[in-house]
């Protein structure tokens, strides 16, 4: 699987950790389908995320508008942003690379000018 691929899966299980507050790895073993090893890069997206999930939660509001918190951003919002940070603070990927993946997603699978609040606090990051 390449990049791209495993952004999608760690942002599905993502996602579903959020909304159903399951455990991620029991989420990540799900939308794998039947594969039984987690590729380093997906673990990290997924499993490492929630490690930090408290850090970057903070983060994030630190950099939303006074009038937001990340309890606002939809889930699917909320996941980009988490395993974005995640990406960028801890994989040390690419800050342009992880935004522009981000917007990507967003732009097929959030609302239509979610993309616009994404890349804002991800460029300020």
């Amino acid at each position: 699987m390449n990049r791209h691929e495993l952004r999608v899966i760690a942002m599905e299980s993502l996602y579903q950790h959020l909304l159903l507050n399951k455990d991620i790895r029991q989420c990540v073993f799900e939308n794998m389908k039947g594969c039984n090893e987690i590729d380093g890069y997906l673990y990290s997206l997924t499993i490492g995320t929630i490690e930090n999930k408290d850090i970057y939660v903070k983060k994030i509001n630190d950099l939303l508008r006074s009038d937001w918190s990340f309890d606002r951003l939809s889930l699917l919002e909320q996941a980009i942003l988490l395993m974005s940070f995640q990406e960028i603070l801890a994989n040390d990927a690419p800050k342009a690379v992880v935004i522009n993946e981000a917007i990507t997603l967003s732009k097929k699978y959030c609302d239509d000018n979610s993309y616009k609040l994404i890349n804002g606090v991800l460029d300020r990051l």
